[in-house]
């Protein structure tokens, strides 16, 4: 199993290349806050049908479909929002019917581990020390859009207006705040799992619509056999156990 991080037709080159050797070939495009539990759900299906590769590739889900669109080849799509999905369905780059809601996340503000303890909500951002929040663009990254929202429904997105900083997708933000270069930031409660050490998390947020997240079969002629199959199992008993190892919760 490998993990490609390319762009269009670099993407397909290295698919290609990697897959050669095998029976099967499964390309799986998916968010990055699922890096590493998809990671895990490959090396156990390949493992359990022997003969087929997983290949991953991660990224913000608005940028991962974007590259299917251009004709990146992928049989699986899943996304961190309905929204992206929404997108690939209205341009039909996925299978009609294949479309399930298959794990649900939350969004949490996080500190750097050693910060001073003067954040402890959302609402303590309004304080004039802090100056960088760092959150996922809005208009790419599935957690920007969740953290809008949750700050326009608390009354605090004026507070974006001059402090903003945003990354491209939710593992750049945590990485803004892991490495102190924010005073805090705003990520799913998975990604902070991840940098326990090193972030702390100071609230959970309401947000307006569930963080739950959808896959679905890219609509193309050389889809893989595996790809149902696969997504199949995301939904099983094994396969939501190793996305509940991960702080991934049932949809």
């Amino acid at each position: 199993m490998k993990s490609i991080w390319h762009y269009g037709l670099a993407w397909a080159l290295s698919f290609a290349m990697l897959g050669s050797a095998h029976a099967e070939t499964l390309l799986v495009a998916a968010a990055a806050s699922l890096t590493n539990a998809f990671k895990d759900l490959a090396s156990s299906y390949e493992q359990a049908h022997p003969g087929t590769q997983v290949l991953t590739t991660f990224g913000a889900s608005d940028v991962v479909l974007r590259q299917i669109l251009e004709g990146a080849p992928a049989d699986l799509f899943a996304s961190a929002d309905q929204a992206a999905m929404d997108q690939a369905q209205a341009a039909g780059v996925i299978e009609a019917g294949t479309r399930r809601d298959f794990a649900r996340n939350t969004l949490v503000l996080i500190v750097p581990a050693d910060a001073p303890a003067t954040i402890r909500t959302a609402q303590d951002l309004r304080r004039p020390e802090i100056q960088r929040i760092a959150l996922g663009n809005p208009r790419s990254v599935p957690v920007g859009r969740y953290t809008l929202a949750a700050l326009q429904q608390a009354g605090l997105a004026d507070l974006l207006e001059s402090r903003q900083i945003l990354g491209q997708n939710v593992r750049q933000v945590l990485s803004y705040v892991e490495r102190g270069e924010v005073d805090a930031g705003f990520v799913f409660a998975t990604d902070a799992a991840m940098a326990a050490d090193r972030v702390r998390i100071v609230q959970t947020l309401d947000t307006p619509t569930p963080v739950v997240y959808p896959v679905a079969l890219v609509a193309r002629p050389s889809l893989s056999g595996a790809a149902a199959d696969f997504l199949d199992y995301l939904l099983s008993e094994p396969g939501q156990a190793i996305l509940a190892r991960y702080h991934f919760s049932r949809p």
